[in-house]
């Protein structure tokens, strides 16, 4: 089964959309994101054969990719989804990453395992990945700046319809009361944690592959 990044859809009323920026500066708790079912369908059609394209999926962030490509109408992406109104500012917990048709995982959850795998707060993590773009890309965003955006709307994807989570009110943890368990329930817990573990992180390194180790090579003493 094959994982395909910067894909996702709003948790609070499944509209599709790819993830521009998966963390901002200064704004951990947010990300940058496109519907994609309000483009035109030459835009459309362009951005997704381009998020599937090998430079989109090895790029840490879609921005990076989209700041410097155009659309067939000549219109560089980035700055042209801005202008139109497509990019939207949301909380990282609102959405949810989907990189096959099975499995998905919050963003503000993949966003902790990848700075985890990084050793960087996630703090740190939106300053060394989130905004790392090309230097003409870099000089748009500085005219542009589409992190400003504040739509209502994705893409002619209405969000008003439910309340967006708190940004940076993560839901509690409720801890499971093991103190009464058998040991065969201990186990049966335990097994069903790791193989969630498993899954998790199976989508981190999808959606951002951890760095080979380089193999030693062992020299036989004559």
């Amino acid at each position: 089964m094959s994982f395909l990044r910067h894909v996702g859809k709003m948790k609070n009323n499944n509209a599709k959309i790819v993830i521009v920026y998966r963390t901002l500066p200064g704004d951990s708790g947010s990300a940058l994101v496109c519907g994609t079912n309000g483009l035109p369908d030459v835009w459309h059609n362009s951005l997704m054969s381009l998020v599937q394209d090998a430079s989109a999926q090895q790029a840490n962030e879609l921005a990076d990719i989209l700041a410097v490509r155009r659309f067939p109408d000549g219109n560089p992406i980035l700055e042209a989804l801005h202008k139109q109104g497509h990019l939207k500012k949301v909380p990282t917990n609102g959405v949810l990453m989907t990189p096959t048709t099975k499995d998905t995982i919050l963003l503000s959850e993949l966003n902790a395992l990848i700075a985890q795998q990084k050793g960087v707060s996630i703090d740190e993590l939106a300053i060394t990945d989130g905004f790392n773009p090309t230097p003409n890309s870099r000089n748009q965003a500085k005219r542009d700046d589409p992190t400003r955006t504040t739509s209502a709307s994705v893409s002619g994807e209405d969000f008003s319809n439910e309340p967006e989570p708190a940004v940076n009110a993560p839901a509690p943890v409720v801890e499971e009361d093991t103190s009464n368990m058998s040991p065969a329930q201990l186990r049966s817990r335990a097994d069903k944690l790791f193989k969630e573990a498993q899954v998790l992180r199976k989508q981190a390194d999808a959606i951002d592959p951890p760095k080979s180790k380089k193999n030693k090579v062992v020299v036989d003493a004559e």
